[in-house]
């Protein structure tokens, strides 16, 4: 008796039916972490220690921010590093009026959105979820203050 063809195109259908039946471990206990790139290590390093007061450490060219309860961060060069058009680290605080205005006095201009987002006067999005400002660390990644629920 001749064994059904179980190839087609390349894909192996035994193989694809019975993996469904397999549990995910893959990553599922393995710790992860976060990393970005920046144009100037020595700037974002005096930002995230002196600005937002997080824990920095410098191994090999490369710098570590810790916050509280996660796995370190990972911040890196980049010579032709292009800003993220996206949030690349969201902060999750108590009161968001409080960190903005906080912010501000330390010299931080907050982003000012209209339309689908829409920000107050002091960059504050407010009522689509929680109360949530935009800012930019000196590489121009988007970084967020976001009220906790």
């Amino acid at each position: 008796m001749k064994a059904a063809k179980t190839q087609f195109y390349g894909i192996n259908f035994i193989n694809l039916y019975f993996s469904q039946f397999k549990p995910a471990i893959m990553f599922k206990n393995t710790p992860a972490y976060s990393s970005f790139s920046v144009d100037d290590l020595q700037k974002a390093k005096d930002f995230y220690a002196n600005i937002l007061g997080l824990d920095v450490s410098e191994t090999h060219g490369i710098i570590r921010l810790t916050t509280e309860g996660n796995n370190a961060i990972i911040v890196y060069p980049k010579p032709n590093h292009i800003p993220a058009t996206f949030t690349v680290l969201n902060f999750s605080i108590e009161n968001v009026d409080k960190a903005v205005d906080e912010l501000i006095a330390k010299g931080i201009r907050f982003e000012q959105y209209t339309g689908d987002i829409h920000t107050d006067a002091k960059g504050i999005s407010r009522g689509a979820g929680p109360a949530i400002a935009w800012f930019k660390d000196p590489a121009g990644n988007i970084l967020s203050v976001l009220e906790m629920m």
